[in-house]
């Protein structure tokens, strides 16, 4: 089971970043994927998950509309591009791969994480 998260970095407010996602072949093909953050001293939450078609999507309400998760089923990864970001996105970014194939909310549906990627959106 591998998963390899990157793309984060410092970003100004207001500014883009795309994260991504890269499975292996046998963890990922028939299951959903989800990216998840946690900032210092809070609980680590869904920011938007993808199914394994990549037709259907899952979003945090304080992300939606200015986050899009999306898959490339033939290179086996997920990307989830971040716009209008705010401070309060600031967090470490995980990715993880849940043990069905439609996207949830409930980080107790996903068996398998990557390494996290941290993303700082600066004032």
């Amino acid at each position: 089971v591998q998963l390899q998260a990157s793309g984060g970095g410092l970003v100004q407010v207001g500014g883009s970043l795309r994260l991504s996602c890269a499975a292996s072949r046998r963890t990922a093909s028939n299951n959903a994927t989800g990216w998840f953050r946690q900032a210092p001293g809070k609980e680590r939450e869904l920011v938007a998950s993808v199914s394994w078609s990549g037709g259907s999507t899952v979003y945090a309400d304080n992300v939606q509309g200015r986050f899009t998760i999306s898959r490339a089923k033939a290179e086996s990864t997920v990307y989830l591009q971040m716009n209008s970001l705010n401070p309060e996105d600031t967090a470490v970014y995980y990715c993880a791969v849940s043990r069905f194939s439609y996207p949830s909310r409930a980080l107790i549906d996903y068996p398998y994480w990557g390494q996290g990627t941290q993303v700082t959106v600066s004032s």
